[in-house]
């Protein structure tokens, strides 16, 4: 029986970021032929996860396209897939490719050593999230040999703002490497923050990162170890009965 998986992103009204975030799912698809890859939103798109799931056929991953585990994980996902035939994927970060491709990000955008670095990420109040934050400005920080400190644009983590101008020194760019998966609304207050350079997303409009899909890859098939295929070979029809029987 074909496992399904909803790679699950914020959703967006930025036109660059739907195609970034498309053209990751499809890459996704092209390497894993043998599932059934399918997109949904948390929020301002659609479909939601929890319809996907409900209509899969057989087990399901429901994946989110998410940098760290915030509140869209903790709840949406995890309402998502709490179906007997379903299960939870790990977000992306922190991972080593994910480091890999902001150092590259920073290299080609003509950072150098001598620059102070800032990691702008979108943030959350979830303490989860904020830790999974400070260990990839961590590890960015290792890859270029020098402090990388992250600065939040939203949520309760230090602001952005304030960690620009705690940073900032004399005679030296302040650069805002890109803890982002794609272009939007976060991206946009990134490049009107007054810093001297800001690096790409992740996802942007050039061919996707081998890397991020690799990561993607990896979480699809670390929960596929966790499916419970007994549960998810129990013929269903539809997530109705699931439902009452829970009520």
């Amino acid at each position: 029986m074909t496992t399904t998986v909803v790679a699950t992103s914020h959703g967006t009204h930025a036109p660059a970021a739907r195609r970034a975030v498309t053209a990751l799912v499809d890459a996704v698809r092209r390497t894993v032929e043998h599932l059934d890859v399918q997109e949904a939103f948390v929020d301002v798109q659609e479909p939601r996860p929890a319809a996907v799931v409900d209509v899969a056929p057989g087990p399901v991953v429901v994946l989110p396209l998410l940098l760290t585990a915030g509140w869209h994980v903790r709840v949406d996902i995890a309402r998502a897939a709490d179906r007997p035939w379903a299960v939870a994927a790990e977000p992306l970060g922190p991972d080593p490719r994910l480091t890999a491709l902001m150092l590259r990000r920073l290299l080609e955008a003509g950072s150098t050593p001598d620059d102070v670095v800032v990691l702008g990420v979108a943030g959350s109040t979830e303490r989860r999230a904020i830790d999974e934050v400070d260990r990839a400005a961590d590890d960015l920080a290792r890859a270029r040999g020098g402090p990388v400190v992250a600065g939040h644009l939203g949520g309760s983590g230090p602001a952005f703002a304030d960690v620009v101008r705690t940073v900032a020194r004399p005679g030296r760019r302040t650069v805002a490497a890109s803890y982002l998966l794609a272009p939007g609304f976060f991206h946009d207050r990134l490049d009107r923050s007054g810093v001297d350079l800001v690096t790409p997303p992740l996802l942007d409009d050039g061919p996707v990162d081998r890397g991020v899909v690799s990561v993607v890859v990896d979480r699809v098939a670390a929960a596929i170890g966790r499916l419970d295929r007994a549960a998810a070979a129990t013929p269903r029809s539809g997530a109705v009965e699931w439902h009452l029987s829970r009520s």
